[in-house]
């Protein structure tokens, strides 16, 4: 059994190339995999290993990077390693939105905690907003949220300025840093009834049973796992080879759907040479599995 360590702060940071070279070294010695992106705004990651390993990890992580307490992080478990390698990658923003969040910002405490969600969410005057990519809206959401449908979070501001500053805004995504980032470009713009879901849908899974649960679906996660359910037990969600993009059981159902190779989505968009390659690699994948050993692309839960 593996811990998934969920994570991030906003906080000034220096040196980014030598902590870099430091977080890699604490990974690979404590055999920690998972992907952290740190910036002079903070960082984001989702980490996983032993539970010990874990927990000797994030306290010598804290110290390197100087850091008292996550301004949020979630905890889940996997049957199998979510992720292949460790990986830390130094970026301009966390959070891709030309926004360098900075200690001279100022922002209101707007996190709703998921015991409380229900209740504002349910106002017929509140715009419940998915501030996710299409991919993720489509594994899974809360009933009547809107998804902007943006690829690229750093054309998320084109979408705001539609919206009217006078109207309640419950904005949520997986674990919340988007969401963090958003609402202070919002009340920059003088919107005032802004609102966020404490700890993201991660948290609201965790926290409230099905049965009191708005949620519709699953929740997609960027690891090895897919998607998450009620509890944040192991979902149904698997890639598709082809496209990359989250496919369901109904969606390996469709004549267009080809292990390893293609689905609904991807079938007439790829070219037959792309599909061929495709039907090598997984013909790989398959002789690796046979002979007992492991394919560079093959899931760890495959």
């Amino acid at each position: 059994m593996f811990t998934v360590f969920g994570f991030y702060k906003f906080q000034k940071m220096n040196d980014l190339k030598k902590n870099q070279k430091l977080l890699n070294n604490l990974f690979v010695n404590k055999g920690i995999n998972g992907s952290i992106i740190i910036s002079k705004e903070g960082l984001n990651g989702s980490l996983s290993g032993k539970n010990e390993d874990i927990k000797v990890t994030i306290i010598r992580l804290k110290k390197i990077l100087n850091i008292k307490k996550f301004d949020s992080f979630n905890n889940s478990i996997s049957k199998f390693k979510p992720f292949h390698k460790p990986k830390v990658k130094i970026k301009k923003e966390v959070v891709p939105m030309d926004l360098i969040m900075s200690n001279r910002i100022k922002k209101k405490n707007t996190h709703i905690d998921p015991t409380k969600w229900n209740k504002l969410i349910k106002k017929k005057e509140t715009l419940l907003l998915d501030v996710r990519k299409p991919f993720e809206y489509k594994v899974g959401s809360f009933k009547k949220s809107v998804n902007p449908k943006i690829d690229n979070f750093r054309d998320f501001p084109k979408y705001l300025k539609k919206l009217k500053k006078d109207q309640p805004i419950a904005m949520f995504c997986t674990g919340g840093i988007r969401c963090e980032k958003a609402s202070v470009y919002l009340e920059k713009k003088g919107f005032k009834n802004i609102y966020q879901l404490k700890g993201g849908i991660l948290n609201y899974l965790k926290k409230i049973k099905q049965k009191n649960s708005l949620w519709k679906g699953e929740c997609f996660v960027f690891d090895n796992r897919v998607s998450l359910k009620h509890g944040l037990a192991q979902g149904t969600y698997s890639i598709c080879g082809g496209c990359r993009e989250p496919i369901s059981v109904k969606d390996k159902k469709s004549r267009k759907y080809e292990e390893g190779v293609t689905c609904s989505n991807c079938f007439d968009k790829l070219s037959k040479n792309q599909k061929s390659r495709f039907r090598m690699r997984q013909s790989q994948i398959y002789k690796a599995k046979l002979s007992g050993k492991k394919h560079n692309f093959q899931k760890e839960f495959n």
